[in-house]
């Protein structure tokens, strides 16, 4: 049961319903997380200016839901579980290996490897260990596009416990996060 409401346009802001308004543009929808973020424009704004720069980066949009599944398995969020599944096999990824990202893992060598380094940043609170990063490093990954990982973490981590919060209903095909640990 959600524990915050959405907001009802009719009876909301204009500069909530200007939001909504661009994110239903851009979509085709206006997720429930977002219509509950609506609540406080000044968190919703934060959360779509972060959300769009970081989605214009160099990771490319398979690996970004990659690691938003990652980090949804890692926290139990099924909401983010279940959109950034639909998101991902929108995307192009294949159901099996949208399940194995789930679990912090990928049949692809490179995106196991950032997989690894999300699922440390996860556990240890982004205390990792000098030799992750110098694994990173090593296998080719620049300090930029090692800190555009990490600002996908802090978001899909921001995403996750804002679910939990407010008990977001799913409004996209459900997705269990029970029993998906990292690897």
């Amino acid at each position: 049961m959600q524990r915050i409401k959405q907001i009802d346009p009719v009876t909301t802001s204009n500069e909530a319903v200007e939001l909504l308004n661009e994110v239903k543009s851009n979509m085709g929808m206006v997720p429930n997380i977002i219509a509950t973020m609506a609540n406080s424009t000044t968190l919703l704004k934060g959360y779509l200016g972060l959300s769009g720069t970081l989605g214009n980066g160099l990771l490319g949009n398979q690996l970004t839901e990659q690691i938003a599944l990652a980090v949804a398995g890692a926290n139990q969020c099924d909401y983010c579980a279940s959109a950034h599944s639909a998101l991902g096999s929108m995307a192009g990824i294949e159901d099996n290996e949208l399940a194995d990202n789930l679990r912090g893992n990928s049949s692809d060598p490179k995106t196991k490897l950032v997989l690894d380094f999300v699922n440390d940043i996860v556990k240890a609170k982004g205390r990792v260990s000098d030799t992750s990063l110098v694994l990173m490093h090593s296998n080719g990954f620049s300090n930029e596009e090692i800190l555009e990982i990490f600002g996908h973490v802090m978001l899909n981590i921001f995403t996750n416990y804002f679910n939990h919060l407010v008990g977001t209903e799913i409004d996209f095909p459900v997705v269990n996060t029970q029993g998906a640990v990292a690897a």
